[in-house]
């Protein structure tokens, strides 16, 4: 059998040629040829192909290689500043944690200090009610003493007027623990002068500091004053001095 070149197969009939005068015997030679040149170029151009084809996937493959070891690089680069940040990050928090728990010691100390103030205030206020139930017991006490004192001045004052206006002698505060005593009728030439003196009482040792007019006796009466502790009979000698200052004519 013989395949031609359009791959029919033909039986070959070798007793039937051999039989010929000539035998021959046609293999069709060029159409083998054409047919093996056709294979040639098919795979030429199939090779090619191939190689186009892998030259661009190769071409591709290294520039997507590229393309990942550069995003890789970026990618480490990215994670490289990320633990730098995770450790500042870290840092940070650690800070914050010290931080925190200075906080809570504080909060705490801060705590029992206002436990303690309000325990104070709690103390204040029973020691301030206490003090505002005796102020108000104070109060009505010196009221009351206050109503008994205007009726009592309202008693004296009258008789206190009636002793002034025969003793001619008045006695006011002026200051505290300070009395003056102004004293008229002194002066038989001016009955309406006014003779004075200022007697301070805020200590055991009575001192005058002023006189009106001057007292040249009134450190002896004084001294008298201190040692007999008897003030009245101190204002009735004062009052005499000046009536012998009068009549000395001074």
């Amino acid at each position: 059998m013989v395949q031609t070149h359009v791959g029919r197969v033909v039986k070959l009939d070798l007793a039937s040629v051999l039989a010929q005068p000539n035998p021959h015997l046609d293999l069709r030679l060029e159409a083998y040829e054409t047919s093996t040149r056709n294979f040639l170029k098919a795979v030429s151009n199939y090779t090619q192909r191939a190689v186009t084809e892998i030259t661009h996937r190769k071409n591709n493959y290294v520039t997507t290689k590229s393309k990942v070891a550069e995003k890789s690089k970026q990618l480490e680069q990215e994670t490289n500043q990320c633990k730098v940040k995770e450790l500042e990050l870290m840092k940070v928090l650690e800070k914050e944690q010290e931080e925190r728990k200075e906080a809570e010691v504080s909060v705490a100390a801060f705590r029992r200090q206002l436990a303690s103030i309000k325990e104070k205030c709690a103390s204040l206020d029973a020691e301030i009610e206490q003090h505002r139930a005796i102020v108000q017991n104070l109060r009505r006490e010196r009221e009351r003493e206050r109503s008994l004192l205007h009726k009592y001045a309202s008693h004296v004052s009258p008789e206190l007027a009636e002793i002034e206006r025969r003793t001619q002698c008045v006695m006011e505060g002026i200051d505290k623990d300070k009395i003056l005593v102004r004293f008229t009728h002194v002066d038989p030439s001016d009955l309406h002068r006014e003779f004075s003196f200022v007697i301070d009482v805020s200590s055991k040792v009575y001192k005058v500091p002023t006189t009106s007019p001057f007292l040249p006796t009134l450190p002896i009466l004084l001294d008298e004053l201190n040692e007999s502790r008897d003030i009245y009979s101190f204002i009735k000698q004062v009052r005499q001095a000046f009536e012998h200052l009068v009549t000395q004519g001074r």
